[in-house]
């Protein structure tokens, strides 16, 4: 009785990881698909040029973030935390037609798909009845929120540090510099130590969407 217990258990974990991670994936996907549609609307066809503006997941999946990140994460963690990315859309934002905003309008697009994607499936969830399904879409909802609200955190490689360095003055350089060259360590530490602190907003607005108390 107590091996069927634990193999039950480790086998409901082990598809509640599979089942995650088949959200988190297709949204990382879109994410990147904004940056690039953005990119393009804005004046640069790189993405387009290298076949990466379509929701076909083959030309986003990156080893690392799409595959080996989330699941080493996912062991480190226990569990509690999951996060990947897809490959990131190539663009050259010397083709922008905005060199000043530009670049933050291209970031912003990435974390707002996200948005949207949530707004989309909470409203299926507030006009069906509670179910099974709705609770699927929950997720859904939850996954986009975290991924929205992860990127616009100010750290390279993240969206947020484009929105940044968009707002910061010129006198300020010295300051993209440092989150450049230190950037990721910095992100290694934050996923660890201090992921917890975005957490009370990532709730926040999940409540809000879906109508939770």
């Amino acid at each position: 009785m107590i091996i069927y217990e634990c193999f039950t258990y480790v086998n409901r974990e082990y598809m509640d990881f599979i089942f995650y991670f088949l959200i988190i994936v297709p949204s990382a996907i879109i994410h990147e698909y904004a940056h690039g549609w953005v990119a393009d609307m804005l004046g640069d066809p790189t993405a387009r040029y290298a076949g990466r503006l379509t929701v076909n997941p083959i030309p986003h999946i990156d080893l690392w973030g799409t595959i080996l990140m989330p699941i080493t994460l996912s062991i480190l963690t226990g569990g509690k935390f999951l996060f990947a990315y897809a490959k990131p859309v190539p663009y050259n934002p010397y083709n922008l037609k905005n060199q000043k905003w530009g670049p933050a309008m291209v970031a912003i697009a990435g974390p707002a798909a996200n948005f949207l994607l949530a707004i989309v499936f909470a409203v299926v969830v507030r006009v069906l009845p509670a179910s099974n399904f709705t609770s699927m879409l929950a997720i859904i909802v939850y996954a986009n929120i975290m991924l929205m609200v992860f990127n616009l955190v100010p750290i390279p490689p993240l969206d947020g540090s484009k929105i940044l360095y968009a707002l910061l003055p010129d006198s300020a350089r010295g300051v993209k510099i440092f989150l450049d060259k230190y950037g990721f360590m910095i992100l290694l530490f934050f996923i660890f130590f201090l992921f917890e602190t975005i957490a009370p907003l990532i709730n926040g607005l999940f409540n809000l969407l879906i109508g939770s108390v």
